[in-house]
């Protein structure tokens, strides 16, 4: 297939169409019609405001659930795929989906299904769970993923929603998984919003009771087209409400929603959101749904500034893997056209060099109106006006432009992005999000700049990494920004104990000291903003503290996990669990080759591991002490299997360093530095991935110290 035209808009338009309605939504999520119309009478606009928002499971769903693209072969993607990737980037009973109770939460029932041997999509379905567990409104949420994959193709990401939904849901709520997706496909194409609706229908059974709500509600739409939306949800109401179906959240009386909303929004990217969000009821994941679909019908170009200047590109997930958790709206976008020509077979004219960067952080501004989720601070009162342009570009069509309105010669102001969470960041713990660094120590950041030719004014820049605890900061060398584009890099020094959480640019106003007392504009440019290369760090974890989110999510920093009980005790990470395996990561799942070295202490039992190349909670390699005096070495797909085991005597109590080098798909191991192990994995191995800590079989275990290094090790290190 080939794309359609401006496929790479419109698929940034669904993307910022889908975190907006969850945004609009959350926090009258549950609220009834009257309740909403009571309290602010017509929306027009966001009801609450967030600093940054945090995760929310409508997110998650689709950004995660993706990945099954990457991670396994798309031609041959069955249910069990899927389940795969649902348990691999999904912690046990925290963050990622509401955690409800079996039989009451459809997702924790699927969970726990498929944790206990019981297959996808057997996991999801009516015959297992029966009719009302089995059409709650999950499949519908999570489903917007398969349409931006498969632009113009409503078949295929029906298809694919359809795998994927039948994992947790059955009967009503996997047709609308596939309905939702075919919709989203079909907006890259259509340009009216019926047509859209009619291509959701065809991939659904006619005789369904999801297909008789959709004709009913654009029934009536026909028939009484001149009518209030409100007298339209007056009949959803009475003949589709709650009072009508069983369990918390039912399918259909949210589906009508946004059929209804869809309909009398009539493709108007605002209207249709806050008609979705007066109605009530599942607001978040509504709005959502249809933030996606006229998203991609409308692109970036109708969607107001109102709507994407509060969100400002920002993504919070609360995935298992940390260093996915912060993320933005062009890095998704991305991301998601990348697998789709995985998936279709097919490259994106003019994308070939972003879609194939595999940069830490890459900011280029290619998407109108993008920001990558870069903020301001001004030592001042006057602000930072960031605004996408396409008068000025280093490379490609775009840049980003600031403006200080007001400034003075001396004056100094920062631009900067998150590359660490903690919960000063966000305005509560919603969907328990835990994060880890997505930069570290040893990494280089570049940029390319340029003063605007009308300014009088000089512009001093320094690089800086900020550590997250301290506030201290590491800078590159200052250079002056003048009329041509400029380039600034800086490699972060070696060092060790630091939390990297922002990562940006420090500037200075100068200028002739005589107009020091008088204020003038200024205007430049960024482009090609990039984080790249191997980390090259240690941390001690007596300097790390809990997160401490609310009295039920408090969590050791830097630190994501699987299960277990995990907690700061006398300067040392420890952790176990008393009868099932206990994980907890950290560290970049982009990692690839480098040496890992940790200090463990046994405790408790007769395994105690140290992880490395962790792709998720199914995927990674493990190595530690085993019982026999043993060093094991093991493999987890779906569990663990041992590799290979070699002769080490350790007891409890006593303190073991291990280390692991990887090149490629070769494992050294060390232990007290004695070559214990030489591996090379032939069997599809796992070349990426994240760190971690762990142990089983009711074991517990302290680690006091853990280093990240490249392969060649620097010997110079910065204290700080």
């Amino acid at each position: 297939m080939s794309f359609p035209e401006q496929y790479m808009e419109k698929l940034y338009g669904g993307w910022l169409g889908k975190v907006i309605g969850v945004v609009h939504g959350a926090n009258i999520e549950g609220w009834s019609y009257e309740r909403i119309a009571q309290t602010f009478g017509e929306i027009t606009d966001y009801p609450y405001r967030f600093k940054h928002f945090a995760a929310d499971d409508d997110i998650n769903g689709p950004v995660f659930f993706m990945r099954a693209l990457d991670d396994f072969d798309t031609g041959n993607l069955t249910a069990r795929e899927m389940a795969h990737t649902l348990r691999n980037y999904t912690g046990e009973g925290h963050g990622f989906f509401w955690w409800g109770g079996y039989g009451v939460s459809t997702e924790h029932t699927a969970y726990l299904n498929l944790k206990n041997g019981v297959p996808a999509p057997l996991s999801g379905s009516i015959e297992q769970n029966g009719k009302t567990t089995a059409e709650q409104i999950g499949g519908q949420i999570f489903s917007d993923c398969w349409g931006l994959v498969c632009p113009g193709n409503p078949g295929r990401a029906a298809e694919l929603a359809g795998l994927m939904s039948s994992v947790t849901h059955g009967g009503d709520g996997i047709r609308g998984g596939r309905f939702i997706a075919a919709c989203i496909a079909s907006a890259f194409e259509r340009e009216q919003v019926k047509d859209v609706i009619q291509d959701g229908l065809a991939v659904i059974e006619e005789d369904s009771d999801y297909a008789r709500m959709v004709r009913d509600v654009v029934g009536y739409h026909q028939a009484h087209s001149g009518k209030d939306w409100r007298e339209a949800f007056a009949y959803v109401k009475e003949k589709y409400g709650y009072q009508h179906y069983e369990g918390v959240c039912h399918i259909i009386p949210n589906a009508a929603v946004i059929v209804l909303s869809l309909l009398y929004g009539q493709g108007d990217f605002s209207r249709t959101i806050n008609i979705c969000n007066m109605c009530g009821w599942d607001t978040d994941c509504n709005v959502g749904n249809v933030g996606t679909i006229v998203g991609v019908l409308n692109g970036p170009a109708g969607i107001e500034e109102k709507w994407t200047l509060p969100i400002n590109d920002f993504v919070c997930g609360s995935g298992i893997l940390g260093s996915l958790n912060l993320q933005t709206i062009p890095q998704i976008t991305a991301y998601t056209a990348k697998l789709a020509c995985k998936l279709n077979g097919e490259a994106i004219s003019g994308w070939e060099e972003i879609l194939q960067d595999d940069c830490t952080h890459y900011l280029h501004f290619e998407f109108p109106g993008s920001t990558h989720a870069l903020e301001w601070k001004y030592r001042g009162n006057e602000r930072i006006i960031l605004a996408n342009t396409d008068r000025e570009a280093y490379k490609g069509k775009r840049s980003l432009q600031l403006t200080a309105p007001s400034v003075f010669t001396g004056t100094t102001f920062d631009v900067f992005f998150l590359t660490y969470g903690s919960p000063r960041d966000f305005d509560d713990s919603r969907y328990d999000p835990d994060i880890s660094p997505t930069v570290y120590p040893g990494q280089t950041v570049e940029a390319f700049l340029k003063l605007d030719e009308s300014v009088g004014s000089g512009l001093h820049v320094r690089l800086y990494a900020e550590d997250d605890t301290t506030g201290r900061r590491l800078y590159s060398n200052s250079l002056i920004i003048n009329g041509d584009w400029q380039r600034i890099s800086y490699q972060i020094p070696c060092a060790d104990d630091i939390t990297i959480g922002k990562v940006g640019m420090e500037y200075t106003v100068s200028g002739d000291s005589s107009l020091r007392e008088k204020s003038f504009p200024l205007k430049w440019f960024v482009d090609e903003f990039r984080v790249y290369g191997a980390a090259d760090y240690g941390i001690d974890f007596s300097t790390q503290r809990m997160e401490k989110w609310n009295a039920l999510h408090q969590t050791v920093s830097q630190l994501t996990y699987l299960r277990g009980i995990w907690r700061l005790e006398e300067g040392r990470l420890a952790g176990g669990h008393g009868f099932e395996p206990a994980e907890c990561y950290t560290g970049s799942h982009k990692w690839d080759d480098y040496i890992l070295r940790v200090k463990l202490i046994p405790q408790k039992g007769e395994r105690h591991s140290v992880l490395f190349r962790v792709q998720g909670a199914m995927r990674g390699y493990s190595v530690g002490l085993a019982p026999g005096n043993t060093v094991v070495l093991s493999k987890n797909f779906e569990g663990y299997r041992e590799l290979v085991s070699s002769p080490f005597n350790w007891q409890p109590g006593t303190e073991y360093q291990l280390e692991v080098k990887l090149k490629g798909s070769d494992i050294e191991v060390r232990a007290n530095g004695q070559p214990v192990i030489q591996y090379r994995d032939a069997d599809k191995p796992y070349l990426r991935g994240a760190i971690g800590f762990g142990n089983s079989e009711g074991s517990r275990t302290a680690y006091s110290f853990y280093e990240v290094r490249p392969l060649i090790e620097v010997v110079q290190k910065v204290i700080f």
